[in-house]
């Protein structure tokens, strides 16, 4: 494998991952150099979230290895991969009701030097500012996607992995992240995206990664994706 001299922020190699019993992930392999977008596209239940969570060690029974600006980090603690600069937004977002807005976003201590400040997270979502002090179970899905991730932005991380967050938006509401993500990919972000719905993934991805049955089975850039439109749609059951 290439080192983290050559740019690489991400290596997996051979990961294989167990939920119990139940063996999801096969082998995966793949890597991302610093301020790529590289998409995982598949299925429901296809490996790609679990994908996340074992890179942020969230699946205790796992074999292979996981390289983190040239770190293994199989072992480490999630914490320990936090402060690596490692951000993870999962599906679910995990917004505290019982918290407004502004108070959900202080909540996540720094992790890593760089963060963004909170005048700078508003001046990139405006719709957060106008909402900062509304509780979190009267945002809308969109604006709680948005609050999901400016929290790891605070945070410093610089690796984002980020799961479905176009999923069961209004198309105002994708555009905006679609806008968000391109931004972030300009200040030199690395992304790892989990998405089935390859139109939002296509024009901001540098890379893509066709994910069936806990391991990858089709790499394609952009213009492989095009090329290659009818396959991938069979794969992601369009």
């Amino acid at each position: 494998m290439k080192g983290p001299a050559a740019g690489e922020i991400l290596a997996i190699d051979k990961l294989q991952a167990w939920y119990g019993e139940s063996h999801v992930l096969h082998g995966m392999s793949f890597s991302l150099q610093r301020g790529e977008v590289v998409a995982l596209l598949g299925r429901n239940g296809s490996g790609r979230t679990t994908t996340l969570r074992a890179i942020v060690g969230l699946i205790d029974k796992r074999q292979g290895s996981i390289r983190i600006g040239g770190k293994d980090t199989i072992r480490l603690a999630p914490h320990m991969i936090a402060r690596m600069g490692v951000g993870y937004c999962p599906e679910e977002r995990g917004i505290f009701a019982s918290l407004s807005c502004e108070e959900n976003l202080l909540l996540p201590p720094k992790q890593s030097e760089g963060g963004m400040a909170l005048d700078e997270i508003y001046s990139l979502l405006p719709n957060l500012a106008e909402r900062r002090s509304i509780p979190g179970t009267r945002l809308s899905g969109g604006e709680q996607q948005m609050l999901a991730i400016a929290r790891i932005l605070r945070t410093g991380a610089r690796l984002l992995l980020l799961d479905e967050i176009s999923e069961g938006l209004a198309p105002v509401i994708v555009d905006r992240l679609f806008d968000l993500i391109t931004e972030l990919k300009s200040r030199g972000y690395t992304i790892l995206l989990v998405e089935q719905n390859k139109y939002f993934a296509a024009p901001l991805a540098d890379r893509f990664l066709v994910v069936e049955h806990g391991d990858i089975t089709m790499r394609l850039t952009a213009a492989e994706l095009e090329a290659k439109a009818e396959l991938v749609d069979r794969s992601l059951g369009v």
